[in-house]
């Protein structure tokens, strides 16, 4: 079966950039990244510069165009973050049946977690972010939902990737996994939504001189701002409220942060263990999604997931983590 990006050969990368006025040298470096294809494009007389196709269907040009519109606007603001450049004043290229942004090239690691100084600085950055975030709201960008998609999720997922042994638990579980998450989600409503980066995982910060550098914005949507905050929090109960108090601590020098939203970060996670899952699995068809995944349909795999969704199930019904 063929995928749009089989045709994306290196010849096709280099042609599109040319088509959007930059002159590239030949060299060429695939960098990972799987949900759409970026590559470190070498330029003539000019630093390298990283280039994304964007995966066809998943976004409208208005919702890509709002993704760099929201980007420049935090820039504007003073925000470490790395909107695409303009070429010809516009930053969403289409050539070859692709379209694609260009982005300059920024280094750095990733922050370190169980330094409460990252933490205070991810928490005063993120509280800038979710301020700008707040002022507007997206027209074209998705809202969070809690239930719809984890069903039908689930029911696709049953059907054409879980283990026939292990159908029957993964049924019962989930069912009480997404019970759960809608529960706890219940006092969450269109007041708690605003413009957020959505997917703050160490891999979409680069940390270089003190200061987090946020990059990628391609799942930014309107949601609760605690999604952008919980990712950073690992460990024992106690080293979770450790860090969540750094978060906040640094947050709330810029932003208002409303307690309630504490309770939501076990169900948050819930809901990305299970949506990662289906991702991969509507991805599968992708060649890249095989290469880089091939445990996934393997049971042991299954297995260790249901366990996770047992373990989130239990952490579900604990109290939230204290604001200290």
């Amino acid at each position: 079966m063929s995928h749009p990006y089989d045709g994306l050969t290196p010849d096709q990368v280099v042609q599109c950039v040319e088509t959007a006025g930059y002159r590239c040298d030949l060299r060429l470096i695939a960098l990972n990244s799987y949900e759409n294809r970026v590559y470190q494009v070498g330029l003539e007389d000019a630093e390298p510069v990283v280039v994304k196709f964007y995966r066809a269907e998943r976004w409208s040009d208005a919702q890509i165009l709002e993704e760099h519109a929201f980007t420049e606007e935090l820039a504007d603001h003073g925000l470490s973050v790395v909107p695409p450049t303009r070429q010809n004043d516009a930053t969403l290229h289409h050539a070859q049946g692709f379209r694609f942004s260009v982005f300059p090239r920024r280094g750095g690691h990733a922050p370190e977690l169980d330094n409460l100084d990252h933490l205070l600085v991810l928490g005063r950055t993120l509280g800038r972010i979710h301020r700008v975030g707040g002022a507007k709201t997206f027209q074209h960008r998705i809202n969070m939902t809690t239930d719809t998609a984890l069903r039908e999720g689930a029911e696709f997922l049953l059907r054409e990737f879980v283990p026939s042994d292990l159908r029957p638990a993964y049924e019962s579980l989930v069912d009480h996994c997404i019970n759960a998450v809608i529960d706890a989600l219940g006092n969450y409503g269109a007041a708690d939504q605003q413009r957020i980066h959505g997917d703050c995982h160490t891999g979409n910060i680069l940390w270089r001189e003190d200061i987090a550098h946020f990059v990628d914005l391609d799942d930014c949507l309107s949601g609760p701002v605690i999604q952008d905050l919980w990712m950073f929090l690992s460990g024992d109960r106690q080293q979770r409220e450790l860090q969540l108090a750094e978060l906040i601590e640094g947050y709330s020098e810029f932003n208002d942060f409303h307690p309630k939203q504490v309770a939501w970060i076990e169900p948050l996670r819930t809901r990305r263990i299970m949506l990662h899952a289906l991702w991969l699995a509507r991805r599968w068809d992708d060649p890249a999604f095989p290469r880089a995944f091939p445990w996934f349909q393997q049971g042991r795999f299954w297995s260790d997931h249901i366990l996770e969704l047992r373990e989130q199930l239990s952490a579900m019904q604990e109290a939230p983590l204290r604001l200290l």
